[in-house]
């Protein structure tokens, strides 16, 4: 089976809504998804706070062959590092 990570719209109309997911890349774009990784929300004022990323996920689908679509590829590389960030220096403090 072939995986893509993309975006499966939800939300109203002139309102929309994101879920970055992991699905099969003959599914349509609303199709069942394998996994959610995350979400977009593009009418969120703060640009930091408009993008959630499951960083482990996502880099486990990659891992494993999964390709991202060119609109997430553009998400992950501004928001993957960011993602992954706090969950390392929370780790940090404990061994201190």
């Amino acid at each position: 089976m072939a995986v893509r990570i993309r975006m499966k719209r939800l939300g109203r109309k002139h309102r929309p809504y994101f879920r970055i997911v992991a699905i099969d890349h003959h599914q349509p774009r609303d199709g069942r998804v394998i996994e959610e990784l995350g979400t977009y929300d593009p009418m969120v004022k703060d640009k930091e706070k408009r993008v959630t990323l499951n960083a482990e996920r996502i880099k486990y689908w990659q891992s494993v062959g999964a390709l991202a679509s060119e609109k997430v590829t553009v998400l992950l590389k501004k928001y993957l590092a960011k993602a992954a960030a706090p969950s390392e220096p929370a780790a940090a403090p404990a061994n201190a």
